[in-house]
């Protein structure tokens, strides 16, 4: 039998570490997601920010914003500020380290947390990729929240009886996908006219 040996501290200290590291990649998110974790293609990432005519000025808001890929593009296509909210620790996580890799850090944020309850006021545009039941759900907090003048674009799901102002289809007319293929422009009107 071996004698008991003490740990070293720097041991310790790297297992602690370790352990810490493992727990937060396995963090789990504060309630179960509104919608599926489904990347927006990079052809219509392109193609929402153009619709929405994004520029150096805005302020643009990605609700749940998965992986980061919006709130990027906007920050290194147009130099944009953009701050990027979703529940699920890991997909921010990813964000976070996306936008490291892009050198965007300056211009971007990452919050965790509920798109229900996010202060998204200072937003000039907001960008979607949820379901029509959940944009039914969060219309009258974008109608209350959101200055007027503010665009909203979805991908792939519309508003209702929210009519959009445009509607845009990305790719091509053969191709069956479903995702990522309609996307949908409104303004937020004046907040008497609601």
């Amino acid at each position: 039998m071996l004698p008991k040996k003490s740990i070293p501290g720097s041991c310790l200290v790297l297992a602690m570490l370790t352990a810490a590291a493992a727990g937060a990649q396995t963090a789990q998110p504060a309630r179960v997601p509104d919608v599926p974790y489904v990347p927006t293609t990079d052809e219509a990432v392109q193609a929402m920010l153009k619709l929405a005519d994004v520029k150096k000025t805005d302020i643009v808001y990605d609700l749940g914003c998965g992986d980061g890929r919006i709130v990027i593009a906007a920050a290194k296509i147009y130099g944009a500020h953009a701050v990027g909210i979703d529940i699920n620790p890991a997909r921010i996580g990813d964000a976070k380290a996306n936008a490291k890799t892009a050198g965007v850090e300056n211009l971007v944020r990452f919050e965790e947390g509920d798109l229900f309850e996010a202060d998204i006021h200072e937003a000039s545009v907001v960008t979607l990729f949820l379901l029509s039941s959940v944009n039914l759900k969060l219309r009258p907090k974008l109608l209350q929240d959101l200055k007027p003048g503010t665009r909203i674009v979805s991908n792939t799901f519309d508003m209702g009886d929210w009519k959009a102002e445009k509607e845009v289809v990305v790719g091509d007319q053969d191709d069956n996908a479903f995702l990522s293929r309609h996307l949908f422009l409104w303004t937020v009107p004046p907040h008497d006219a609601k």
